[in-house]
């Protein structure tokens, strides 16, 4: 199978599932928020999670993405080699996730007296159960992505979206409550575990015929690559998580909610990079590894392109249609997320072109200048936080998001251009001839936004939007909309 099929399959299967998972994700979302939970409990159920979030740091390190790195290496190498790191970093991984899953259900009631937000003691206490089986969850996604087979990784968290929604719905609908909620997500990671694990063993683990000893050293490199990689990935969950955070203790569960359902909007809009990211980020080693840095570099230069195609016209419509989506899908309730979303929207843009880059930086050996850059902008976002939210509440923590996340994916596309021969001229015109594109397109939203009194106006108004997108695209002659669309379809 050649390298444009591999990708295009690996593409479109990544793209499948993270479309499960966010058509499933928005299903829990709008049910939680607009029927079954209130804006406080909805708050909490996100507060809560992003704690954990930034705890399972600890738990994972960054294990997975290194073992990802050296079984991509070692596959072509001396695949003998792959079953002793397979055991070995699963031993590893349980034993970090198992300390770490320990001290927080332990010291559950102690952190939630330390945020002064009594609720989240019982859905800490669960945490070992949430830390142990995400960090395995994450492990067999970068796993299976090493071994150049995403299509498994689509699985993994497929089955975990779609059961996860049910079991929560179902527990909350039985007076479990948001404590209900909670234990749907931890059930959703056990089924999405166990058939991951299975995935992993028949498919690869005993495919392989072990050497007899196992390479010296090759678990101190193994774990060395995974130190830059800790430091970038606690950097991202921190920089992701913490505005999150600060929200919720400078201000109040309410108003997470409203932070949570403009991030949860994001997240649905970056499904096509998130998908394509993942799949494109090994063949930048790959290619370089095999002196083909030309190749590497039209792969990133096409799939930048791809991006900025759709992403440039998409912030342009978030923006405008923020306030009726809002009323519309999650209830009248959390208006007040509506300046944050359009905020959020430009987010939105600089998130799907990283998406494409920072982990090819992995990859490509760089991870430790990926950490610096990551770890310093963090930082830069945690003490913007702490300044803008007194200020201008939870706009504030958009804002800083906005500022610093530009930040580190510009550092990004420059590392990875002095890694690849990236030609940016072509990508200067695509970004002239969409951003014409996406003004004519918001004219004529903006134009009929006064029609809409409902859900069925409001989808009729961004399908308006998508069709004059596609007519100007086609007319300008600068890309070829059908190969934009049958890339990721």
């Amino acid at each position: 199978m050649s390298l444009s099929e591999r990708i295009s399959r690996g593409v479109k299967a990544t793209f499948a599932a993270n479309l499960i998972t966010v058509s499933a994700n928005g299903v829990l979302s709008v049910v939680l928020a607009r029927y079954l939970l209130t804006p406080d409990e909805y708050g909490t159920l996100f507060y809560a999670l992003s704690i954990l979030g930034v705890i399972l740091i600890f738990g994972t390190l960054g294990l997975p993405s290194s073992v990802a790195r050296y079984i991509t290496e070692y596959t072509e190498e001396d695949p003998g080699q792959v079953p002793h790191i397979l055991a070995t970093s699963v031993i590893i991984l349980l034993v970090f996730a198992g300390t770490v899953g320990v001290v927080v259900s332990a010291g559950s009631q102690m952190i939630a007296d330390r945020l002064e937000e009594p609720n989240l003691a019982a859905l800490l206490t669960l945490g070992f159960g949430y830390i142990v089986l995400q960090a395995m969850r994450t492990y067999l996604a970068k796993v299976f992505q090493g071994f150049n087979r995403v299509d498994y990784s689509a699985i993994v968290n497929a089955v975990f979206a779609t059961s996860h929604v049910i079991l929560a719905i179902g527990l909350v609908l039985l007076g479990f409550g948001v404590v209900g909620a909670f234990t749907g997500y931890i059930l959703g990671l056990f089924v999405a575990v166990v058939l991951g694990s299975g995935l992993l063993y028949l498919n690869f683990y005993r495919t392989f015929d072990p050497a007899e000893e196992r390479e010296s050293g090759l678990v101190r490199r193994v774990a060395e690559y995974s130190v830059p990689l800790t430091a970038t990935k606690g950097a991202n969950v921190l920089d992701k998580q913490v505005d999150t955070i600060l929200v919720g203790f400078l201000l109040n569960p309410t108003a997470v909610a409203f932070y949570t359902i403009s991030k949860q909007v994001s997240s649905v809009c970056a499904t096509p990079a998130k998908a394509l990211g993942f799949t494109v980020s090994p063949a930048y080693g790959e290619e370089k590894a095999a002196d083909r840095v030309e190749r590497a570099a039209q792969l990133y230069e096409q799939s930048l392109e791809h991006i900025l195609i759709l992403y440039i016209p998409a912030v342009v419509g978030l923006i405008l249609v923020a306030e009726p989506m809002v009323r519309y899908v999650f209830g009248s309730d959390y208006l007040g997320a509506v300046p944050i979303l359009q905020v959020i929207s430009f987010y939105v843009l600089v998130s799907a072109i990283n998406r494409i880059t920072s982990d090819g930086l992995d990859f490509l050996g760089r991870a430790r200048d990926r950490a610096i850059i990551k770890t310093t902008t963090a930082v830069s976002n945690f003490i913007l936080n702490l300044l803008l939210i007194p200020i201008f509440g939870v706009v504030g923590a958009a804002v800083a998001t906005v500022i610093t996340f530009s930040v580190y994916t510009g550092m990004n596309v420059y590392i990875i251009a002095s890694e690849l021969p990236i030609r940016f001229a072509a990508i200067t015109r695509t970004v002239v001839g969409t951003s014409l594109v996406a003004v004519l397109m918001g004219v004529g939203v903006y134009l009929v936004l006064p029609f809409v009194s409902g859900p069925v106006t409001l989808f009729g108004v961004v399908g308006f939007g998508v069709v004059i997108w596609l007519i100007g695209a086609s007319i300008s002659g600068l890309f070829d909309v059908r190969r934009t669309v049958n890339f990721f379809a």
